[in-house]
């Protein structure tokens, strides 16, 4: 810093004397100082060369005495004619020629009357004998608009909803993430941000990595944003034999068989998966239906108009993908005359669409359809869908333990302990967890007992209490119908092991466990028995008994039993 002043400061004094030797001082008339020799003045009106040969860079220039004799008369000519208020007075002709005399002037001076500042970096200018300036392309790009914020409303399952100041860039995980913490829910990697349309009849969850606010500005007035729970978003990646059946995928390398290579092959772009089978096909501008042989590209979708023939001449264009997202139909039935309750559409990414571009179509069962719609998803995205479902198992591996979540439903983690030795042991077998869990449920229940016996502030009795209170836990929905649960099962993903409780509506002292297997849904029906005067729940026949449900539940987080597989997964509902 030292050697930069020094260097400023001798290059200002030299160019100082330099201008006291070459210039000539002029006062604020416009008329040279008396005190400097008249050789110099008359030096100052020889007839000089153009002033842009004479001009260097950061030098002062001479200011020609003309044009201050210039302007002197034009402002003569003007006081005499506001004083007199005679227009003859002054020639008009002569104050435009004046006036337009000094316009080019000043054009032509302008550059070269700068005052007498020296430049202390001659080198950043463009002038002959030095470097050129640094290209426009080299300079920095201007600093972007910071995000803004604005509102996004988002509603709940049960009708809820709340509004939310967001930035403009926020992604849909990050407001899942916000919305977890303002509801104060188990945040476990599940919830997902959903795109509902009830005129159209289409809904479909938003990528990790989709900006809310554009997402947004393409939705119609009466569409909106449900906080839902969605188990099924990565769950291809876990397993993905049971998505991909290998009557319906091709590649045009060949595979080995392996997930991990079926995987890869999906998200390298060389590897050109293809997915192909029957598709039931809504006609454009007609309400008919048609059955037609369809294959997937990176490229689009396809149909054959030959058959089950692939070859390009019998190849049409369906839709793009590209501009396009994969929604579910909702009522495709009622709706769109759909022939079953499968459907998918293909909507293009635009604020006002018509229905005429909306591309309808219906597999034969919810495997296959669930099949599309990954490999849509995959096609689409690719490494960006892997990426989003890495994040959270890298922030976890970050985490210390401390800051772990204490609740957890994996089943990795509910394990059954013995805790009746000096140490706590696993208890591998099975009949031993059974009997250790009925065992800590009649204790559990004779604690309550004695609680109820002293404080006089519940007024429940016992067998009240194992009655109603499963009606607190969230896997709990209450009456609703068959139809209802199967629909919230499959909105919240067909996992293995995604369940819910009901109310029987035939039985009214029984209930209905709604749970999802193979992507399949089946119910079966919780009995209440009775055994010395006592009354128990049981779900197969008696051999298994339990004191209240929320014991059942549990027990079948632990060991399957006559289930086809454990409970893993509960669907919830959660009030914004």
């Amino acid at each position: 810093m030292n050697d930069i002043n020094s260097s400023l400061e001798s290059l200002n004094s030299a160019c100082n004397m330099q201008s006291d030797t070459d210039t000539v001082p002029l006062l604020q008339n416009g008329q040279h100082a008396s005190n400097q020799p008249a050789a110099s003045s008359s030096r100052s009106l020889q007839p000089q060369a153009s002033p842009r040969q004479k001009v260097q860079r950061s030098q002062p220039v001479h200011i020609l005495p003309i044009r201050w004799a210039q302007r002197s008369e034009l402002w003569i000519f003007q006081r005499r004619k506001g004083r007199r208020g005679d227009p003859g007075e002054v020639p008009r002709s002569t104050e435009e020629m004046l006036n337009r005399r000094l316009q080019e002037e000043d054009q032509q001076f302008r550059t070269s009357s700068l005052p007498a500042i020296p430049n202390p970096f001659p080198e950043l200018c463009g002038g002959a004998g030095s470097p050129p300036a640094a290209a426009p392309s080299s300079l920095p790009p201007p600093p972007s608009q910071p995000p803004t914020k604005q509102d996004v409303k988002v509603f709940s399952e049960d009708g809820t909803s709340k509004v939310v100041e967001i930035l403009t860039d926020m992604t849909a995980r990050d407001l899942c993430q916000l919305l977890v913490y303002k509801s104060h829910c188990v945040d476990d990697n599940s919830w997902a941000l959903v795109e509902h349309h009830p005129q159209l009849g289409l809904e479909r969850c938003l990528e990790d990595h989709e900006i809310v606010v554009q997402v947004e500005s393409t939705m119609p007035s009466e569409s909106k944003f449900l906080f839902r729970k969605n188990y099924a978003k990565y769950e291809f990646f876990k397993n993905p034999v049971n998505f991909f059946p290998d009557q319906m995928v091709t590649w045009c390398q060949q595979s080995n068989g392996s997930q991990a290579q079926l995987l890869q092959n999906f998200l390298n772009s060389s590897s050109c998966p293809e997915i192909q089978g029957f598709l039931q096909v809504k006609e454009l501008g007609r309400k008919s239906w048609k059955k037609l042989y369809v294959c997937l590209r990176r490229s689009g979708l396809y149909y054959s108009t030959k058959g089950t023939s692939k070859e390009p001449r019998h190849l049409q264009l369906l839709a793009d993908l590209e501009e396009s997202s994969i929604f579910y139909l909702i009522a495709g039935k009622k709706q769109y005359n759909a022939p079953n309750d499968h459907g998918m559409c293909i909507k293009p990414n635009k604020a006002k669409i018509e229905m005429k571009e909306l591309r309808l179509l219906c597999a034969e069962d919810e495997q296959i359809r669930t099949c599309w719609m990954t490999a849509f998803r995959l096609l689409k995205y690719g490494m960006l869908l892997y990426q989003n479902y890495r994040i959270p198992q890298q922030r976890k591996a970050l985490l210390s333990p401390f800051n772990t979540p204490v609740r957890s439903v994996s089943e990795n983690s509910l394990v059954a302990m013995d805790f009746s030795g000096q140490t706590g042991r696993v208890i591998d077998n099975p009949a031993e967890a059974q009997s250790a869990a009925l065992e800590e449920g009649h204790a559990w229940r004779k604690r309550s007992t004695r609680m109820n016996i002293l404080s006089s502030q519940s007024p429940l009795h016992p067998s009240t209490l194992n009655s109603v209170i499963h009606r607190t836990q969230h896997w709990f929905h209450g009456r609703i119908s068959r139809e209802e649960s199967h629909r919230i099962i499959k909105q919240q993903g067909l996992v293995d092991g995604l369940f819910l409780l009901r109310d029987s509506q035939s039985n009214p002292k029984a209930f209905v466990l709604t749970l999802c297997h193979h992507q399949k849904i089946k119910n079966f029906q919780i009995l209440p028995c009775e055994d010395d005067g006592q009354t128990f729940f049981t779900l197969d026949d008696g051999n298994t008994k339990f004191s209240d449900l929320i014991q059942l539940v549990d027990f079948y987080q632990l060991n399957k039993g006559v289930l086809p597989c454990k409970l893993k997964h509960h669907c919830i509902r959660v009030a914004l």
